[in-house]
């Protein structure tokens, strides 16, 4: 029998603090999207003539922020709540985008990237674990995560398109760009002011009120902490009872994209012959087929559980992706970018609802960080491994390692599914 979803659980989804989270998301995507995509490489190439050295460092320190601080952003967004953690953090975002804009040394620049990437790395263990406090882990996650990665799609394609046409109408005014930016960082820590202070959960209330008794002396206090941290690690140990291939599969989840965002751009443009118009539409054509599925995908996942989608999505995109550099034709390879699309649509909201079945209700903000972390990290990785298989193997070899992966994904998640049948889904068993 399916699950039908409470009218509870439909409430919460459409509560204030559901849409502060979706609202969030999209400013923070819309700002990395603007700056990573549109604005910083050409920003610091042609107007302050810094070397690709340096901006590679500042690229990597940004994903390195990003990453390493995901696991301790979910462990005190766990203790201080939602509201002190996001608003600090994103702070941070605007104080990046403000060097960014008012620098011009590759220290600065540098050093931006990471507060940068520090000030959105409680992002997705904050949204994930607020999905899963509202909507359950085996009621409505699938709609709750279909519309978290729907904000995230949406932000980032709008933001690279808006500062696009912000530069050809002002005759590239970067500081116009900046000035956007800096408004909407404003706008997201005002957002973030609004979210709730603590999480309710009964862990973090006798947490609270340790905290509270801290307050009589540095030295007490930083005992309680020492305390917390180590009960925390235990209970972590004690209920994350999970395969060790939860953890390849987390770090391969992400490696995909890292293969294919740097030699995408080049082998669409140098082997393809594509115009940079045309180039655009591809890119819409497969960001808007996935975020126009992502919400219905979610719902069907909600109904019908998450082994279905994660299988059809794995075997879609290893095949779609082993044979695309077979074809030269613009239409058939839009065909196939389509195709992605709808794979990808049925991935994004059924992996992370897979992967909230696994996460112990205690923790949730640490292991979501732990678990964002590993998976991150793919991103960090994955364009390393890209430009080696260009540059030595051939230019085709990273969409066919990319296809690969998938391949052992689906093959990681039929294991994981059958061991994880009665968690996953209950009601189906």
């Amino acid at each position: 029998m399916s699950q039908v979803i409470s009218p509870v659980k439909k409430r919460r989804l459409l509560s204030p603090f559901f849409f502060e989270l979706l609202a969030i998301i999209f400013l923070v995507e819309f700002i990395k999207g603007s700056l990573l995509v549109a604005v910083l490489p050409v920003y610091m190439k042609n107007v302050l003539g810094v070397s690709g050295t340096v901006i590679g460092v500042a690229f990597a320190l940004q994903y390195l922020g990003d990453n390493l601080f995901r696991s301790p952003a979910g462990w005190i967004a766990e203790r201080l709540g939602f509201r002190a953690t996001m608003s600090v953090a994103l702070s941070m975002v605007v104080i990046g985008v403000v060097i960014i804009a008012f620098t011009d040394g590759p220290f600065w620049l540098s050093l931006a990237c990471l507060i940068l990437g520090t000030g959105t790395a409680p992002l997705w263990p904050c949204a994930m674990t607020g999905a899963t406090e509202i909507s359950g882990p085996n009621n409505s996650n699938g709609t709750a995560m279909g519309a978290l990665e729907t904000a995230a799609l949406a932000g980032t394609g709008v933001g690279p398109i808006t500062m696009n046409f912000v530069m050809e109408h002002t005759n590239k005014n970067y500081q116009t760009t900046f000035l956007i930016m800096i408004g909407a960082g404003i706008v997201l820590v005002l957002t973030a002011l609004l979210l709730p202070g603590r999480v309710k959960s009964k862990v973090k209330s006798e947490v609270s009120s340790s905290a509270a008794a801290a307050g009589k002396g540095l030295k007490y206090g930083f005992n309680k902490l020492r305390t917390s941290v180590k009960a925390t690690l235990h209970q972590i140990k004690t209920t994350l009872n999970v395969s060790w291939l939860v953890y390849p599969a987390l770090f391969l989840q992400s490696s995909v994209i890292g293969l294919l965002s740097p030699v995408l751009t080049l082998y669409v443009s140098n082997e393809l012959g594509a115009s940079p118009n045309q180039y655009s539409l591809m890119l819409i054509v497969g960001g808007g087929i996935t975020v126009l599925a992502l919400i219905p995908a979610g719902k069907l996942i909600d109904r019908f559980g998450t082994k279905w989608f994660l299988n059809a999505g794995f075997l879609l995109c290893a095949f779609t992706l082993s044979i695309f550099t077979l074809f030269t034709s613009l239409p058939i390879v839009f065909g196939l970018v389509s195709v992605v699309g709808i794979a990808y649509a049925m991935i994004l909201p059924a992996w992370n609802t897979f992967v909230a079945s696994m996460v112990p209700k205690g923790e949730r903000g640490t292991v979501w960080g732990f678990f964002l972390t590993l998976q991150g990290s793919g991103m960090v990785f994955g364009p390393i491994v890209s430009g080696w298989l260009w540059d030595g193997v051939g230019h085709g070899a990273p969409f066919i390692a990319s296809g690969i992966v998938m391949g052992i994904l689906f093959f990681i998640h039929l294991f994981l599914s059958r061991r994880q049948r009665p968690s996953v889904h209950p009601s189906r068993a």
